[in-house]
């Protein structure tokens, strides 16, 4: 069971991360999880381009390692990059001690193939132990989201995810999306529409 749009409730448990920017300014804040993968990644940057919208892009440190060209393609986009562990972790399923040496993995992925010393993560499926999320805490923040349309949800249809989306985004919301093999399906549906959606209601996008 998931939210599409994550409860004041559960947000105030976690106070040190991040789910949401400022409600003040009409920003949304586009953030893309998995990649980079060959396809539905180009998908999703030439739809930006298209539109001259950026996005934050949390990679998954062994698809930078299988598709260097593609990440530095994101890169020269002019987007945002965060980690988003070495082999999508779940946070649960790992001790502190596992899971901070993912992490770090995908740190170095970053810095070897991109030259970036990014300071942003997201954990993979939002889980992360509390021990976890305060030894990442140390150098980085750490992004959740306050919108998920739920393109990764197969049971769901394209206008599904796409009415969720356009229902629950307000100025400062974080929406995530995922670029990956299980989702390109109905990130190719929904996301012409969404972002059309965004600019036809005033909306600028940012990155974090």
């Amino acid at each position: 069971m998931y939210f599409h749009h994550i409860p004041s409730a559960i947000q105030l448990l976690f106070p040190r991360y991040v789910w949401h920017k400022s409600r003040k300014e009409k920003v949304v804040y586009l953030t893309f999880d998995d990649g980079p993968v060959p396809g539905v990644t180009d998908f999703v940057l030439d739809e930006l381009a298209l539109r001259d919208m950026k996005a934050t892009f949390f990679m998954v440190g062994e698809n930078i390692h299988k598709h260097p060209a593609l990440a530095r393609k994101v890169k020269s986009h002019g987007h945002q990059i965060g980690n988003h562990t070495y082999n999508h972790l779940n946070g649960f399923n790992f001790t502190t001690g596992e899971y901070l040496n993912n992490f770090l993995k995908c740190q170095a992925a970053l810095d070897e193939v991109l030259d970036i010393r990014s300071n942003l993560f997201r954990a993979p499926y939002g889980r992360i132990r509390r021990k976890q999320g305060t030894g990442i805490l140390r150098t980085h923040q750490i992004f959740m989201w306050d919108v998920i349309p739920g393109d990764f949800n197969m049971t769901r249809t394209p206008e599904y995810c796409l009415a969720k989306a356009k229902q629950h985004v307000k100025s400062g919301s974080i929406v995530l999306f995922h670029d990956q093999g299980k989702t390109e399906g109905t990130l190719r549906k929904m996301l012409p529409d969404y972002l059309d959606h965004l600019r036809e209601c005033g909306y600028q996008t940012g990155t974090l």
